[in-house]
């Protein structure tokens, strides 16, 4: 629970509060302090009379009631100091520092529970324990530097771990990123990052509270309540970014299908976060450079001018922004000309806009004005501006800063000569702007933000999907495992998910019966081995009777064969659509493209279950071989609507059906009118 007392404290107490400000104790006292913490602040130490000028209690028991307590001694001691601060002190709100809890011993995990109890007992919050502390305006209770900049609108900042906090915070500060609160929640034994969500969402003023929240989250407790409050949250106009890491996993492992080799928890954050609409970020230059954009004026186009004294990071620039699906369009006719009359000799107006390394702010302030004037097409200006240390650039960073204020468009600045242009670029940040100091980084950012969608609706549509059907045939099942053929067709079936005609049977008679009926060419496809190819258990174009029957023979002697099905031989693109259920997700489904490139290429895009229709549109989309579906070279593109419908289908069939913990069809064949799922494994678990 988050209260007022831990919010705006009128009185703190820091329990092992020193006057030695190089330990944690003494630099949670200076923090306060130095913030203009403006309650009553008051320490606790057995053997200090004065703590940084304020006079020190030797003994809890001396305390008069106080709102919050930070505690800074060893954790051993904590649960006894809760116990009695809430119900001797009348504490309702808590900030445990000391480390030695559940993150480190089983011991450490019963001391951590008795604090938990306490606090529920008596409603008290708690931070912590093992954290850095919580950064407001109200009170500065980190032991940590750097303390940011801290603004009304600056960014939400919540950290599941301390020190990660303490680097991210030292990458926003050179960028100039402001800060509204910090929040390092340790081992979230109460408030984990979800319940600080949670908060922002259900006292949320547009008026008076940022837009912005970054995290960093190493463990989701809670992936439906993350889910809900960011998709909230953004709903109301925030924007949020974040990290999850510990996403990877060590070492393959063993899978029994296209699906289970792909998906992994990792595809599980990839869906819950595309889901959400928050922005994607791997590294901490990527968090803070995506906050700084997000501080920006909004833009939708993807058309950008880079106006630049140094050619090649124009280029490089230029070339991340491609890569990323974006335009750096040629800036041609009149208005091109005449900027290019105005400028130095040698200069070029092409796109990126060169007004040479002796260019001056007044040409950089005429280049930024036909921009945002004369050129229509341009959405947003880029300006690399730095120095060899030669020569002093206040006055070019004031032109930016006039520029800044003045132009609808949005300018990203990007100032690489931290180091000997140091005291301009600290003078422009100081006025409230940010710096992206490497182009390549602010456009890998950009890419993160443009490629991520809107958030999903949370109604549930069931697209025709026979419910009690459904549950009828699961119900039927009565062990785990894979289950035959013929159930997968009444499964998929009851999803109107379009099938191959297909039949399975243990006679060369019957299946040849089958072939004469629906036409040769079939495809004859061993029964019972997973990974059919593998064994040599697939044969196409099969165009005669004898063939097949040849065939038959040979899968039969297949290990672990149990019959033969023979399908009829369609043409087309294969696609792929898989799903894997994963503990407190649920269903994460996958798309891309079919047959051998699923495991080769590893081209997938996921989503969570269920899926609406703008979901299935933007999976499709975010994939790399895109192009390929909607055609090129002369050949036509795919159905994606039916595509689309397909996954959504399949994603509904889902939400009804837990037990299903792995499927994948794979492939579909795909052309311009139709999509076929050609074959499909579903593994149950009763």
């Amino acid at each position: 629970m988050i209260n007022q007392q831990l919010l705006q404290p009128e009185s703190i107490v820091v329990i092992g509060g020193s006057n030695n400000v190089h330990k944690p104790g003494g630099a949670v006292v200076r923090n306060l302090m130095n913030g203009g913490y403006e309650g009553t602040l008051r320490v606790v130490n057995p053997k200090e009379d004065e703590v940084q000028g304020i006079k020190a209690f030797h003994d809890v028991k001396e305390l008069p009631p106080t709102d919050l307590a930070i505690l800074v001694v060893a954790a051993r001691f904590c649960p006894d100091y809760v116990d009695f601060l809430a119900s001797e002190k009348n504490v309702r709100a808590f900030i445990i520092i000391s480390a030695g809890f559940s993150e480190e011993t089983q011991e450490g995990a019963v001391l951590e529970q008795r604090i938990l109890d306490t606090c529920e007992r008596y409603g008290c919050a708690l931070i912590g324990p093992n954290c850095i502390g919580l950064l407001t305006r109200w009170h500065h209770s980190v032991f940590t530097r750097p303390i940011p900049h801290l603004n009304p609108k600056g960014v939400d900042f919540i950290s599941g771990s301390g020190a990660t906090a303490v680097f991210i915070l030292e990458s926003a500060v050179t960028k100039g990123l402001p800060f509204n609160s910090v929040w390092s929640v340790g081992n979230g034994k109460q408030i984990g990052i979800e319940t600080v969500l949670e908060y922002m969402d259900e006292h949320f003023d547009a008026e008076h509270d940022s837009l912005v929240k970054l995290l960093y989250i190493e463990n989701i407790g809670d992936p439906d309540k993350l889910l809900y409050h960011a998709t909230s949250l953004i709903r109301k106009g925030c924007r949020i970014a974040a990290i999850k890491a510990g996403s990877s996993e060590s070492g393959s492992r063993a899978a029994s299908s296209h699906t289970g080799a792909i998906a992994s928890s990792d595809s599980a954050v990839e869906a819950l976060f595309r889901k959400a609409g928050i922005v994607r970020c791997f590294s901490r230059e990527e968090l803070t450079t995506v906050g700084c954009i997000f501080t920006l004026p909004r833009f939708t186009g993807k058309n950008f001018a880079i106006v630049t004294h140094a050619g090649g990071p124009g280029v490089m620039l230029t070339d991340a922004l491609s890569k990323g699906g974006m335009q750096v369009p040629p800036l041609t006719g009149p208005a091109a000309e005449e900027l290019k009359q105005k400028l130095l000799p040698g200069s070029s107006v092409a796109n990126p806009i060169d007004i040479l390394a002796t260019g001056t702010a007044e040409h950089l302030g005429l280049a930024i004005d036909y921009c945002e004037n004369r050129f229509d097409d341009i959405d947003a200006i880029m300006v690399i501006f730095g120095t060899p240390g030669l020569v002093k650039i206040f006055e070019v960073y004031d032109v930016l800063h006039k520029k800044i204020q003045e132009c609808k468009k949005p300018i990203f600045p990007i100032l690489p000569s931290v180091s000997t242009a140091g005291p301009e670029v600290q003078e422009f940040l100081k006025r409230g702007h940010v710096n992206f100091s490497d182009e390549v980084t602010l456009a890998t950012a950009l890419t993160q933000i443009m490629k991520t969608p809107d958030p999903a609706p949370f109604e549930v549509e069931l697209y025709g999907t026979d419910i009690p059907r459904l549950h009828k045939i699961i119900s039927g099942i009565k062990e785990s495992g894979y289950v035959s053929p013929d159930l997968v067709r009444e499964i998929l079936s009851c999803a109107g998910i379009p099938l191959v005609p297909e039949f399975v049977s243990t006679s060369k008679d019957e299946l040849s019966d089958f072939a004469e009926k629906v036409g040769y060419p079939v495809v004859a496809k061993v029964v019972g081995p997973v990974h059919k190819s593998d064994v040599g258990g697939v044969a196409l174009n099969i165009r005669s009777k004898e063939v097949l029957q040849a065939e038959f023979d040979r899968m039969m002697q297949i290990p672990e064969a149990s019959a033969v099905m023979v399908q009829k031989m369609i043409k087309g693109t294969e696609l792929f659509i898989g799903a894997k259920y994963e503990p407190r997700f649920g269903h994460v489904v996958l798309c891309g493209l079919g047959g051998i490139f699923v495991e080769v290429l590893r081209d997938v895009s996921s989503g969570l279950a269920p899926l609406g229709y703008g979901e299935a549109y933007s999976m499709i989309h975010s994939l790399r071989a895109y192009n390929i579906l909607k055609g090129t070279r002369g050949k036509k593109g795919i159905n994606e609507r039916k595509y689309a419908e397909i996954i959504v289908r399949l994603s509904t069939l889902l939400r009804f059906a837990t037990e299903i913990k792995e499927m994948d069809i794979n492939p579909l064949l795909a052309d311009d009118n139709d999509v076929i799922a050609v074959d499909a494994r579903i593994l149950i678990e009763k």
